[in-house]
């Protein structure tokens, strides 16, 4: 386990964006009805979002940024330098965050990289942009979150009915009267194949057998530039890993689970949160909830979730959140923070 703390970075605002296209699991017809309804009980994801660019949405945001620079008499654009964090580049090389730079219109003395995580990717980047604060020079930044991946095989079962797209812009900036933000972080790469799409790096380039569809025992068919999803390791890795990070978060940060308000995790499916919260001790209604609505949307999922679910409740009084993120790599990253003084806009269709 590695545990660290930001002492002098806060989060300013957070806002999320996804597309308007409403895609119904009820309608997968690679399943028969029974199959479908059984997936999502257990997945607890009835509709995703899907169809936007990423730049799109990023663009539509209403700039948790600029709400936030307006209420500190600041101009938007000075939020705006930090980092994406993407597991679905827009080419090999060069980064997106410099296409993404070009696109939202922001200046060129923008810090811009990209950071290559999915599921523990906004706990990561939290830390990482914090830090950059924290170092001085740099005293405000964007953290950028979304996945629009096109990996997800439609004719596999087990990954077409997960995924949706969605974006993320979180304000962070240089405060010297803010209260720490904790972090418990974690890797295990000997599971990198648990999750992973076998073609398309430098260790298996894409060539044509790369798109051959294989027929799986499960039903459906995958090729090899399709994600692959283990999803009994999912089950075991989480498990094992997740709530003893999250119990030793709270611990290390001075609190108890009890006295935490909401514990936001990486939206995998509803089985496997209902378990986490379960084993750490906590009631599944303090663990919210963006499933049912949007699926699983990578990186973006824990910005998402508290946009939809938790906006009132930050606005109206500081809360205590814990905020965890994991899956593929083997990746995982908790973090406790509180939340007060955060503009958090509605939410934004595109």
């Amino acid at each position: 386990m590695a545990l660290a703390a930001l002492r002098r970075a806060r989060i300013a605002g957070i806002a999320s964006a996804v597309p308007k296209e409403i895609v119904s699991n009820s309608d997968y017809t690679v399943l028969s009805e029974e199959q479908r309804e059984k997936i999502i009980k257990y997945t607890g994801i009835r509709f995703r979002r899907l169809g936007a660019d990423r730049a799109l949405l990023l663009g539509s945001l209403p700039g948790c940024c600029g709400e936030a620079a307006a209420r500190d008499g600041l101009g938007a654009r000075e939020h705006r330098r930090g980092g994406l964090h993407s597991q679905t580049a827009d080419y090999p090389f060069p980064a997106t965050a410099q296409i993404l730079q070009h696109k939202l219109g922001l200046p060129k003395s923008c810090l811009a990289f990209d950071v290559n995580l999915g599921c523990s990717g906004y706990t990561y980047g939290l830390y990482v942009l914090g830090s950059l604060l924290e170092a001085g020079g740099i005293k405000r930044g964007l953290l950028l979150a979304g996945d629009v991946s096109k990996m997800h095989g439609d004719c596999d079962p087990a990954s077409a009915v997960l995924f949706g797209h969605a974006a993320s812009a979180t304000a962070m900036e240089y405060s010297e009267a803010s209260k720490p933000m904790h972090f418990e972080f974690g890797s295990d790469g000997g599971g990198h194949k648990v999750i992973y799409v076998p073609a398309g790096g430098s260790r298996s380039p894409v060539g044509v057998e790369s798109f051959e569809k294989n027929a799986l025992e499960t039903g459906g068919t995958r090729g090899d530039t399709d994600v692959v999803l283990d999803a009994a390791e999912i089950m075991n890795f989480t498990m094992r890993e997740v709530p003893h990070s999250i119990k030793r978060l709270v611990e290390y940060a001075g609190c108890a689970v009890a006295d935490v308000d909401a514990y936001v995790f990486h939206q995998a499916n509803q089985f496997i949160n209902n378990q986490v919260a379960r084993k750490i001790g906590i009631k599944p209604d303090k663990a919210p909830t963006s499933l049912y609505d949007f699926g699983n949307t990578s990186s973006a999922t824990i910005p998402l979730t508290i946009t939809a679910t938790l906006r009132d409740r930050i606005a109206e009084a500081p809360q205590k959140l814990v905020m965890s993120g994991f899956g593929v790599g083997l990746s995982w990253a908790s973090t406790y923070w509180d939340a007060e003084n955060v503009v958090c806009p509605e939410l934004v269709e595109v």
